[in-house]
C-alpha cells in the first residue's frame, strides 16, 4: 500500500465536512446543557448519594442503550447499578427495583410510552426518580422528583430524526452523575483497582504490594554476615539483589550483582571481605501501597531494576519488587 496521502476527492472533502458540522452540534448541545446545570444536579448527586439500595437506570430504544452505559459507569466507580429495560419491566422484569432503591429514567421526549407505564408502579412502591429528558415540562418530568435537562438545540441527523446530539447529552450527564457521586463518596484508586482487577485498567492499579517478593522469598542478610552469605543469598533468591539490615532488622543497604563485580576487582578472596565492604548505601525503596506503575518510573528515572519495599516512615524491608515482575504483570 502506497505511504503518499491520497488526493481528497469532492466526496472526501464532503464527508468530512459534515463530520465537523457532526461535531460542532455536539458540542453546542453539550455547552447548552452545562450552561442550564443549577441546583437540581446537586439534588440529584444528594439523592443518588442517600440511596440505601442501588440505581436503577431505566430507558428504551436508544436512550436504553445509554442507560445500559451509564449503569455501568455508576457500577464501576462504586455506586451499585443496574439495567432495567423499560418494556421487559412490565413483564415481570420490574421485581428488580427494591424499595430503596433509586429510578434514572431516560427518555427525550419524557413521553415514551414504555418508561410513562412504570410511573404508577414506581408511586406504588414509593421509588424515588431521576428523569434525564429533553423536554422539563413532559409527563416524565412531571413525574419525576428530580429533573435535569439534556434538551440539545438540534440533532447531529440532517433530517433532525436519529437521536444524536441528545443521546451524547444524556450519556454526558450520566457521567457527570457519576463523577460527582465517587467524588463526593471519597471513591479511591485503591477502590478503583478492587472492581477492576482485570484488564488494562486493573494492570495500571496494581499496586506494589501485589507483585513484590515477601517472607521467604526476599532476600536479605545481616550487615555483619560475610560476603560470600550475600553471594549465596543472591543466588538463592534469583533477584540479582539482596538487602542489607541492621540489628534490628531496618533496611541500611543492598549488595546487587555490580556490588559483587566492583568487590572482585579489588580482591579475588572473597573470605576477606565482608558485606558491609561491598554494599550500596541508600538504597532506592517504594512505599508498599504505591502503585506499580510508579514503581516502574522510579526504576527508569535511577536506572535500577529493583526497589526494596517499606511501609511509610519504616525501615524495615516488607519485600522486594523487581523489574521483571512489574513488564511480567503488563504494567507500562
Amino acid at each position: 500500500m502506497s505511504s503518499k496521502a491520497r488526493r481528497l476527492t469532492p466526496a472526501d472533502r464532503a464527508a468530512l465536512q459534515r463530520a465537523r458540522s457532526v461535531l460542532a452540534i455536539e458540542i453546542a448541545g453539550l455547552e447548552a446543557v452545562r450552561a442550564r446545570l443549577d441546583e437540581r444536579f446537586a439534588r440529584a448527586v444528594e439523592l443518588l448519594a442517600a440511596c440505601r439500595g442501588k440505581v436503577v437506570v431505566t430507558g428504551i430504544g436508544k436512550s436504553g442503550l445509554i442507560c445500559r452505559k451509564i449503569a455501568a459507569t455508576l457500577a464501576s466507580t462504586g455506586t451499585p447499578a443496574t439495567f432495567l429495560h423499560a418494556a421487559e419491566a412490565v413483564h415481570g422484569d420490574f421485581g428488580v427495583v427494591g424499595k430503596n432503591d433509586v429510578v434514572l429514567a431516560l427518555s427525550h421526549s419524557g413521553e415514551v410510552e414504555e418508561v410513562l407505564r412504570l410511573l404508577p408502579l414506581l408511586q406504588r412502591h414509593d421509588v424515588r426518580v431521576i428523569a434525564i429528558t429533553g423536554a422539563p415540562r413532559s409527563t416524565l418530568a412531571r413525574a419525576a422528583d428530580v429533573v435535569l435537562d439534556a434538551g440539545v438545540p438540534a440533532e447531529a441527523c440532517p433530517l433532525g430524526l436519529a437521536p444524536t446530539a441528545s443521546t451524547t447529552a444524556a450519556l454526558a450527564l450520566g457521567d457527570a452523575l457519576a463523577v460527582a457521586l465517587f467524588a463526593r463518596n471519597g471513591f479511591s484508586e485503591a477502590d478503583f483497582a478492587a472492581l477492576h482487577p482485570a484488564g488494562s485498567l486493573g494492570r495500571r492499579l496494581l499496586k506494589v504490594g501485589d507483585l513484590m517478593h515477601s517472607g521467604a522469598a526476599m532476600p536479605l542478610v545481616s550487615r555483619t554476615s560475610k560476603l560470600v552469605d550475600a553471594v549465596l543469598e543472591i543466588s538463592h533468591k534469583r533477584l540479582g539483589v539482596t538487602g542489607v539490615v541492621d540489628g534490628r532488622g531496618n533496611l541500611v543497604g543492598i549488595v546487587t550483582d555490580g556490588d559483587l563485580r566492583r568487590g572482585l576487582e579489588r580482591t579475588r578472596d572473597l573470605s576477606k571481605l565482608a558485606t558491609i565492604d561491598v554494599m550500596t548505601k541508600g538504597a532506592k525503596t517504594i512505599e508498599l501501597d504505591a502503585l506499580a506503575a510508579r514503581a516502574l518510573a522510579v526504576m527508569e528515572r535511577h536506572s535500577i531494576t529493583s526497589l526494596f519495599v517499606l511501609n511509610a516512615g519504616s525501615r524495615r524491608p516488607l519485600g522486594v519488587l523487581h523489574l521483571h515482575d512489574i513488564l511480567k504483570a503488563g504494567v507500562g
